[in-house]
């Protein structure tokens, strides 16, 4: 046979059968199954695949944990999925198509006796499954104040949010947390019997849908065509195609970003900085040695935290490393920094200083990135 003859069709045999057919998922989060329900599964690939040209698999679950670890090993060409599935994907070699519905808010409601959730310590949450949209937010909205989920004394992953609100009204719950129309048609029916304790950003409405984005460009360009004029003859709702992923970014960073307060320390921004500088204040940097010698504002003393704890604001500061604490001066105003907000180091260095005895103790939450968008002033060490 024919050398190069034999080299391409050895090419076209491992290429050509990756995409000889289609796989999708359609994850049905338990608290919003009606409109899940109304989906065709056979629809689905009988349309897609006349759409695309390709055979398609589609499958249904409503096991988001299982859902969750596709996304991470790409178990699935296509997902059509509750944000906080398809913001996973999206970090995993996924792109966006779009969504079915308005993005929406959540609220944190507890009880009327609570004046704000840090009073939440010890107490119980009701909430849906463990991977629901609701837990996401819910763990997001307590660690921006200063909470974990093992601060309190019990978290109850039930199977509907609506009933959340009765158990707050029984006192079986401290608080809950339901969508923000929800919470104002049913606030306006039972007066004092809640309060709004905590509001989310914005999130995508209704179901989402990615796709691999290592897939044939023209395939992902018919999809995105089908599921935004022909998805609503399976029983789904139109896709309004988008291409902001933000609101899904911050989906995907729930539960990872560090508190927006910090007890004992003053949180300060970029004008805050230079003038507690300007003042002899000393800058401390926390990240490693590789990353300060890149990038680092001109002043910082380099001191890094070497974090091994969990990114959660109960964690085992014994398995961290600060030595390099000891040889800062306690009474000098003294700020800590690293990566901006969803970096740990800085707020955990903080954390210890305070507990050692610093007199000032700034934690600048925003870090370099923030300093970076603010001022030039960056110095690039060779």
């Amino acid at each position: 046979m024919n050398k190069p003859f034999a080299t391409a069709l050895l090419a076209a045999c491992l290429v050509t059968p990756a995409w000889a057919s289609l796989s999708a998922l359609m994850v049905l989060e338990p608290t919003e199954r009606r409109d899940g329900l109304m989906v065709s599964r056979l629809g689905l690939e009988s349309g897609l695949a006349k759409a695309v040209g390709l055979d398609v698999k589609a499958s249904t679950s409503d096991n988001l944990t299982d859902a969750m670890r596709a996304t991470r090993s790409k178990g699935y060409d296509l997902f059509i999925a509750p944000p906080q599935v398809v913001a996973s994907a999206l970090a995993h070699g996924y792109e966006l198509i779009g969504n079915t519905d308005a993005d929406e808010q959540f609220v944190l409601v507890g009880r009327s006796a609570l004046a704000s959730p840090a009073e939440m310590r010890q107490g119980r949450i009701y909430l849906p499954q463990q991977d629901s949209i609701y837990t996401y937010l819910a763990r997001g909205m307590l660690t921006a104040h200063g909470l974990s989920f093992k601060d309190l004394g019990h978290v109850e992953y039930a199977r509907y949010p609506q009933a959340g609100l009765t158990a707050v009204t029984l006192n079986l719950a401290e608080a809950t947390v339901i969508r923000r129309s929800e919470w104002e048609a049913w606030s306006k029916d039972h007066p004092g019997v809640g309060k709004q304790l905590a509001v989310s950003g914005m999130v995508p409405g209704g179901l989402s849908v990615a796709v691999r984005k290592d897939l044939p460009a023209d395939v992902r360009g018919r999809m995105v065509k089908w599921f935004s004029t022909s998805a609503a003859s399976i029983g789904m709702k139109p896709v309004a195609t988008r291409n902001d992923v933000t609101a899904y970014q911050r989906v995907a960073e729930l539960g990872t970003f560090t508190p927006t307060s910090l007890p004992g320390a003053t949180v300060v921004d970029v004008a805050a900085v230079q003038r507690l500088l300007a003042q002899g204040a000393v800058l401390v940097d926390t990240r490693n040695e590789q990353e300060f010698k890149q990038r680092s504002i001109t002043g910082a003393r380099h001191v890094p935290y070497h974090e091994r704890s969990l990114k959660d604001v109960v964690y085992d500061a014994k398995l961290d490393d600060f030595s390099g604490l000891a040889a800062l001066d306690k009474s000098k105003p003294t700020i800590f920094h690293c990566n901006g907000a969803e970096c740990w180091k800085s707020y955990k260095a903080s954390r210890m200083a305070l507990a050692a005895g610093f007199a000032k103790v700034y934690w600048f939450r925003g870090g370099l990135p923030e300093w970076e968008a603010a001022t030039s002033r960056v110095a690039i060490v060779n």
